[in-house]
């Protein structure tokens, strides 16, 4: 059996950390649902940026909707749905099958929103509208700005993948908007079934803090970390909070591990896929990493419910000399700041493809 399948099996979802045409095109996407049990997949501008980049697939659509009059951030708010719908109807069958559980996509408001609370809150109601998709997720990140976004935009019924987490503080803080907005929507006399997910990014916790460690202990405190969130995450739905708007008729914000490619090459390529297998959470990887454990990776186990040794694991790498908490607000503020980095690019990327096939008086794909 393939380890993508015992993850599966465990009840851990595999999504996919990537998105583009081509993928939808040439049938690796459905080929990734039928072969390698994947049931969902996120995007964020990062991805978008590269894909638009990496060739011509895009340039057909550039040039029609710059035609139509569409520019900027409105054209590519276009560009990237067509491709999530197209992905959110092949997870179509997983979201009905699985009542909603699995299948879904994600669209991520524009960066610039990250500390823009009523902002934020705008373009998650326009994206959900424009999206016309059940299981599209609008993604906010989980800034001290983006919680209301985040609680706001849940009363309103709008499914929310909570990005940018880094710490245990940050997840509970998302989660607690995520509670507060269903409780809302029951006092309200609303229906309480609003889908939404926790990201809570890996990986940049090792590269951030290996080089301020002796290599014995690199690699650690990004699933020491993840363990933390993890009993976290099971404490609450082990509450009694939990347990009255669950028979309300809540669905659980399910934990999912991101940046979840490893990015040592001393290290597991399948690092961050073996260590944090875990029923009900999600693991959304980049293609390298999934073809790394679908040919050879192998479960380490279960985490542990009580969070092992993820205590003890912070503690020795705070007395080594890494400030953990402060480490954790500023890999939030660096991952905002690099997704407005690739928004901004990816905006000048499209503009400059927009005159360029302007000039040309047509895209290739139209030729």
């Amino acid at each position: 059996m393939k380890a993508t399948r015992q993850l599966h099996d465990l009840g851990q979802s595999l999504w996919l950390d990537n998105i583009t045409r081509t993928l939808l095109d040439d049938g690796t996407l459905a080929r990734y649902i039928n072969e390698d049990s994947i049931t969902g997949l996120t995007s964020n501008p990062s991805i978008f940026d590269k894909a638009i980049g990496d060739g011509d697939a895009y340039d057909a659509g550039i040039h029609a909707k710059t035609l139509a009059g569409l520019a900027g951030e409105k054209l590519f708010v276009e560009l990237a749905l067509e491709d999530l719908r197209r992905a959110a109807d092949l997870f179509a069958p997983v979201y009905r099958r699985t009542d909603g559980v699995d299948g879904w996509v994600s669209m991520e408001v524009s960066p610039l929103l990250a500390a823009d609370t009523a902002g934020s809150i705008a373009a998650a109601r326009q994206i959900h509208a424009a999206g016309k998709r059940d299981n599209l997720f609008v993604k906010i990140p989980g800034t001290p700005e983006g919680v209301g976004a985040i609680e706001e935009s849940i009363f309103l019924g709008i499914p929310i993948n909570v990005t940018l987490l880094f710490s245990c503080a940050q997840y509970e803080a998302s989660a607690e908007a995520y509670l507060r907005g269903i409780e809302r929507r029951i006092e309200a006399g609303l229906d309480p079934h609003v889908r939404s997910v926790a990201s809570l990014f890996v990986s940049r916790w090792d590269v951030a803090a290996n080089e301020q460690l002796p290599e014995a202990m690199h690699n650690q405190l990004g699933v020491a970390v993840a363990r933390q969130a993890y009993r976290a995450y099971r404490q609450l739905l082990a509450s009694p909070r939990w347990m009255k708007l669950a028979a309300a008729g809540a669905q659980p914000q399910r934990l999912l591990w991101a940046s979840t490619g490893t990015k040592d090459p001393n290290a597991s390529d399948t690092l961050y896929v073996s260590t944090l297998a875990a029923p009900n959470t999600i693991n959304t990887m980049p293609e390298k990493t999934l073809h790394a454990f679908a040919e050879h990776g192998q479960l380490d186990g279960v985490m542990p419910l009580d969070g092992g040794d993820a205590d003890a694991v912070v503690q020795k790498i705070g007395q080594a000399g890494v400030d953990v908490d402060a480490l954790a607000g500023k890999l939030q503020r660096d991952g905002a700041e690099a997704f407005v980095k690739s928004w901004k690019q990816l905006l000048q990327r499209i503009a400059d493809k927009a005159a360029a096939l302007g000039d040309k008086g047509q895209g290739p794909a139209m030729s």
